[in-house]
């Protein structure tokens, strides 16, 4: 087998590769057994017919002596015999009625041994000239032997084994069709609880740690490797929660500090005494400002990842929109365009999905090079809200990328635009949460950030 084919035969599914083992093994198996059950048939027929050969050669020879010459020796009971009896010099004394006036038809010597061996021989001048079975035996006095000759034809075993190839030609093949349908059905069972493990396994998400597996009732393998997997779950459950419980305490515990920092320096850039002292607290101001917000997200993250608790109601997207555009401007001397907005209702958390746009938002602003644009509306049940900025865009390379954490781009980075490399993680966590999708399109030139809803109908 070539790299190839075992490669390609590697990727098929175990179902199918054991299936088609058990069926190679079984046809190889079936063929073997039909070979070897023809060939014993014929053996075991061409035998019983050497015997009638030989038990018609001894009755015709015990009365050889006392057969005239010339006669005619009756035909046997059980079917059609071909019968010579020949003298020393190899003429024909006398014969059955099949044989009446042909010349010799056997040539092979008598066998004086006490089982007489049978001979295979064609041209007798009988019928089809099919092949016949013939033994020889000696006869008559000392002075004068003979050979009694008797022949039986194959024929009848030779149909017979045709018409049973025939059937094992036909019928092999259906069985092995029929036994690899019970193979592919026994397989499928065997296998059904090794998919049950990989579908609940498949379910677990990195925020659901907790769930486990169901143990099959057994004493098997399978059984074992469910315990082994539910330990290494409790073993990633453990781990994980002790991750997130020091990420959201030490930016709980953050947030005290760092609020009665930005308070001092607001404090001291309002009185500062020269330009110099003004402009250093203004920066530390601004520098405070960013971390606290890198907190808030990662504090944010630590509660999506323990768990998301999404309070399922009615909720206004367009009015979430509008509000967060309001918060924008404050914050940005862009234009925000959100004439594009419609209306659109989905069920979901007014909270998460309000961080969901001002970080979208925020996102855009930080890359915008004159404007930025908001679009909203529903078609087909599904509420697309589209956040478009004109600056450098998104590689198609990095357009999944964008979405991890702590992920900046070489150009964000290098404009320190201030982005922590968190928010476009979060609106993808909140928005898968809610049974959504997030996407990056070009916008020529820019980017155009698109959030997926499930929509609510009026």
């Amino acid at each position: 087998m070539t790299a190839g084919a075992r490669s390609w035969w590697a990727r098929r599914s175990l179902r199918l590769r054991l299936t088609a083992a058990a069926a190679l093994v079984i046809a190889a198996g079936l063929a073997s057994a039909a070979v070897l059950l023809v060939l014993w048939l014929h053996a075991s027929l061409i035998q019983g017919l050497d015997t009638s050969a030989l038990q018609r050669a001894e009755v015709v020879a015990a009365d050889a002596d006392t057969t005239p010459a010339g006669a005619e020796i009756p035909a046997a009971d059980h079917g059609e015999v071909a019968v010579q009896i020949v003298d020393r010099t190899g003429t024909v004394v006398a014969s059955s009625g099949n044989l009446r006036g042909r010349p010799r038809a056997f040539f092979f010597p008598a066998s004086r041994s006490s089982t007489p061996r049978a001979h295979t021989v064609h041209g007798i001048p009988v019928g089809e000239n099919g092949s016949w079975r013939a033994v020889g035996v000696p006869a008559g006095p000392d002075g004068s032997p003979l050979t009694v000759y008797v022949a039986v034809p194959t024929e009848s075993v030779d149909q017979g084994l045709a018409r049973l190839t025939a059937g094992l030609a036909v019928g092999t093949p259906a069985v092995v069709v029929l036994l690899t349908a019970v193979v592919w059905q026994l397989t499928g069972r065997a296998l059904r609880p090794v998919e049950v493990l990989r579908a609940q396994t498949a379910e677990i998400s990195a925020s659901d740690l907790g769930r486990r597996l169901d143990v099959p009732p057994t004493a098997d393998a399978l059984a074992r490797l469910a315990r082994t997997l539910n330990d290494l779950l409790e073993r990633l459950d453990t781990a994980t929660r002790r991750q997130r419980r020091f990420i959201a305490d030490a930016a709980h515990e953050l947030r005290s500090p760092l609020s009665a920092l930005r308070t001092r320096l607001d404090v001291a850039a309002r009185h500062a005494r020269s330009p110099e002292t003004r402009a250093l607290a203004v920066s530390l101001l601004r520098d405070g400002e960013r971390l606290t917000r890198l907190v808030d997200d990662l504090l944010q993250l630590a509660r999506l990842d323990d768990r998301p608790r999404i309070r399922t109601r009615p909720v206004d997207l367009d009015e979430i929109v509008f509000t967060a555009v309001r918060e924008a401007r404050h914050r940005t001397q862009l234009p925000i365009d959100q004439r594009a907005v419609g209306a659109a209702r989905v069920l979901g958390d007014a909270d998460a999905l309000a961080r969901v746009v001002r970080n979208l938002l925020d996102n855009a602003v930080r890359h915008a090079s004159s404007r930025v644009t908001v679009s909203l509306h529903t078609q087909d049940g599904t509420a697309r809200l589209v956040v478009a900025d004109d600056g450098p865009g998104i590689p198609a390379a990095d357009r999944e990328r964008v979405f991890e954490r702590f992920t900046r781009l070489d150009d964000a980075r290098s404009r320190d635009t201030g982005g922590s490399g968190l928010g476009l993680a979060i609106a993808r966590d909140v928005v898968k949460a809610h049974h959504g999708r997030t996407l990056v399109e070009d916008n020529h030139p820019g980017a155009r950030l698109v959030v997926l809803l499930p929509a609510q109908e009026p």
